[in-house]
């Protein structure tokens, strides 16, 4: 992927060979100075062809200007180049846009008390863009920064489109919803191959995380496992390297906030207070930490694993329905700290099946996944409609083989199933009709990944994805919301292009 490089070079071969930089507007009057240079060289060849028709002659004062002053722009040129390496930022471009058929079908299905049964709803073609930005900039050998702005939108739709309140700064970069350039991504990270750790702080890398890059079509997996972790999270992590020990392990640590709750209003009634926070269950900080480690990796077997706790996440109050209002007049009895949920994840990917059999099976990826989640609420709280615990399991298949039609497409199949009271953190599906991987039931899944026009900077793709729900569906990690039996069916068909460069 070329990169656009916002340089000093040319314009500091201006200055040296005598330009004024003072005068310079754009890139196109370095093409100048770079001529100058080329007609010095041209000039040096043509007395050198004259100097070998008369060979007794001495080099004429002539040529000597000539090499002395060519010798001290080079040398000038490389001390610019020296430091022009480490002062720029890289800039990216990701430009999708995509079209998606969506159905559902309510076979048994009832909502605040209204019977949806039989019913159905759809959209012909939900059009949306997605435009990421990406910068990255590398000061020092040791330190370099990372950052994605990303907005994402659906044609024809009202701006500000994130009025939901359960939108967090960080998810709605990965749903659909307005024009606006959000962060996505921004952080640093210190690396030395001297030291045995590395750290970075920021918005993390954690969509389109491990197994999910397949069916997204992006070579490289982001941080996290994305069966339990799929959406952006802000962070603070260290990295101890362990790969003397086991061949291509790692262990990260990570510690974030996912929600900040209860910010009060400056020179409010009760007095100067910014950013103070109300004690109570309302509206309190929910923070995480996360264990994830690369267990074992020779390039052909790839076994990571991770587990995540998660603290004072939301739920309700008990003897109070979910969604009224509560007796003190705080607020409504949803999205309240509740207690702790963890969340643990095994997967596995093989990189090529067998040794060598054949080219097809040398270029086929074949992977597998189980998770456990599990919700324990505080006393006098209830989380997924329980007061005692509550696990949920999930395993997730899938592989992807090369198309045989050309030359880099991919066809792939993937299959989940999740159990009543699955409950991953999976706001980053960029699934139209919801996250496949959060499924309480069974996730059917093929696409077909391919370079448009045969240009490699133009990846497409062409997916189905049926979704059989068996119990409520599982939407921004709803600890308040109690899954019960349902019988909903929904369809994406989805076309999509994007431009990488």
């Amino acid at each position: 992927m070329k990169k656009i490089l916002l340089s000093t070079t040319a314009i500091a071969t201006m200055a040296l060979a005598g330009g004024n930089l003072g005068g310079i507007t754009s890139f196109e009057q370095s093409d100048t100075a770079m001529s100058e240079i080329e007609a010095l060289k041209a000039r040096i060849t043509a007395l050198e062809n004259e100097k070998k028709e008369a060979p007794k002659q001495e080099k004429s004062s002539d040529i000597k200007k000539l090499e002395k002053k060519i010798k001290r722009l080079n040398k000038k040129l490389s001390k610019v180049n020296a430091h022009d390496a480490f002062d720029n930022i890289k800039f990216s471009t990701d430009f999708r846009t995509a079209v998606d058929n969506i159905n559902y079908k309510y076979n048994n299905y009832s909502y605040k008390g209204t019977d949806l049964s039989g019913t159905e709803a759809s959209n012909d073609a939900l059009i949306t863009s997605r435009l990421i930005l990406n910068m990255k900039s590398a000061p020092t050998d040791t330190l370099t920064f990372y950052g994605q702005l990303a907005a994402y939108y659906i044609w024809g739709a009202h701006l500000n489109g994130d009025e939901d309140p359960s939108f967090k700064s960080w998810s709605a970069s990965s749903k659909a919803s307005d024009t606006l350039f959000r962060v996505r991504r921004a952080y640093f990270v210190y690396s030395d191959d001297e030291l045995p750790y590395s750290f970075s702080i920021g918005r993390r890398p954690s969509s389109d995380g491990f197994l999910i890059n397949h069916r997204e079509n992006e070579k490289e997996a982001g941080s996290p496992l994305a069966h339990i972790t799929n959406m952006e999270v802000d962070a603070a992590m260290v990295k101890l390297k362990s790969d003397n020990l086991v061949e291509g392990s790692y262990l990260k640590l990570i510690y974030g906030r996912a929600h900040a709750g209860g910010m009060s209003t400056l020179y409010d009634a009760t007095g100067y207070e910014p950013y103070a926070q109300d004690d109570g269950d309302v509206n309190e900080n929910v923070d995480f930490f996360v264990a994830l480690a690369s267990l074992y990796n020779d390039g052909q077997y790839n076994l990571m694993g991770e587990h995540a706790i998660i603290f004072d996440t939301k739920g309700a109050r008990t003897e109070v329905a979910p969604g009224a209002p509560l007796p003190d007049g705080s607020g409504l009895n949803k999205s309240l700290d509740a207690g702790t949920a963890q969340l643990t994840a095994l997967s596995l990917q093989v990189d090529g099946i067998g040794n060598e059999i054949n080219d097809f099976l040398d270029d086929t990826i074949a992977f597998a996944s189980i998770a456990r989640s599990a919700y324990d609420p505080d006393d006098g709280k209830e989380l997924l409609g329980s007061t005692s615990e509550r696990r949920g399991y999930s395993y997730w298949l899938g592989v992807k083989m090369p198309d045989m039609i050309t030359d880099d497409g991919k066809f792939g199949l993937e299959y989940n199933y999740g159990t009543q009271y699955w409950t991953p953190m999976t706001w980053a599906e960029d699934t139209a009709i919801g996250s496949k991987l959060a499924v309480r039931g069974s996730a059917y899944e093929a696409y077909w990944n391919f370079n448009l026009m045969g240009e490699k900077n133009l990846p497409a793709q062409i997916r189905y994805t049926h979704v059989q729900h068996d119990y409520t569906p599982n939407i921004r990690c709803s600890g308040w919301v109690k899954p019960v039996d349902v019988d909903i069916e929904s369809d994406d068909i989805r076309f999509s292009v994007s431009y990488k460069y």
